[in-house]
C-alpha cells in the first residue's frame, strides 16, 4: 500500500526543484517518487536532495539519487534532519498586508506592512511604524489558499531610511491547521519562484 504523499524536493541551497508523489510504501529503501510537471531533468542535474512532506509529522529527509525511470526517481536515504530546517525555509514573497493589536496593545487601529519574506516559522516585513522587540500582533497572511490572521512576535527591527523600519517575526501559537496551511504556502511560492528564474 502506498502513501501517496507529496514531497517538496530541494537541492543543497534550499532551492526548490520540484513535487514528488512517494510511490513506494513509507520507509522502503530505495524509496521510488513520481515527479510532476515534467520537472525530472532539473531533479537529476543533483546528485543530493532533500526531500519535506507537507505533514508535520515527517521530518526532512536527505537523499542520495540513485537513477531515473521515466518521470520517477530513486533515492536512498541518507540522513533525517533537523525539523527546524523546515521552519527556517524562507521564501521571498511580497505582499500589502495589515497587523492589527492584541488587546492591551498600546495602539489601535491597522498597520499597513509590505512582506519580504515568509517561512513555516515567521514572516519578515517593512512597516513605517515603531513596534518593540518581542511586542506581539496579529498579521494577515494572503498568499495562502484561504487568508489567515496569525499572531507573531518580533524577534529583530532594523531602523532604515524615511522613518520606515525592518521588522522579522516569528509565529506564536500556531494550531497545526495554520501550521499546514502556512507550509504549503511557503512550498508552493518555492516552486513558483524557482519556476519564474527557469
Amino acid at each position: 500500500m502506498t502513501a501517496n504523499r507529496t514531497y517538496l524536493i530541494l537541492d543543497t541551497q534550499n532551492h526548490a526543484l520540484a513535487n514528488g508523489q512517494l510511490a513506494t510504501a513509507p520507509g522502503d529503501s530505495p524509496m521510488r517518487l513520481n515527479i510532476q510537471d515534467h520537472k525530472v531533468d532539473d531533479v537529476m542535474a543533483h546528485e543530493v536532495v532533500t526531500l519535506f512532506s507537507s505533514s508535520s509529522e515527517e521530518l526532512p529527509i536527505q537523499c542520495r539519487i540513485l537513477r531515473q525511470r521515466g518521470d520517477a526517481v530513486l533515492l536512498e536515504k541518507i540522513a533525517t534532519l533537523d525539523p527546524e530546517v523546515r521552519r527556517n525555509l524562507r521564501v521571498p514573497v511580497k505582499f500589502s498586508t495589515f497587523l492589527y493589536p492584541l488587546p492591551g496593545s498600546s495602539w489601535t487601529g491597522r498597520r499597513s506592512v509590505q512582506s519580504i519574506d515568509l517561512s513555516c516559522g515567521g514572516i519578515a516585513f517593512y512597516a513605517d511604524c515603531q513596534l518593540e522587540l518581542h511586542e506581539q500582533m496579529e498579521i494577515v497572511i494572503v498568499p495562502t489558499e484561504e487568508p489567515v490572521i496569525l499572531r507573531c512576535e518580533i524577534l529583530r527591527k532594523q531602523e532604515l531610511q524615511n522613518d520606515r523600519f525592518l521588522y522579522a517575526t516569528k509565529f506564536v501559537d500556531m494550531c497545526e491547521d495554520e501550521e499546514v496551511v502556512v507550509r504549503e504556502a511557503v512550498f508552493s511560492l518555492q516552486l513558483q519562484s524557482r519556476g519564474a528564474q527557469d
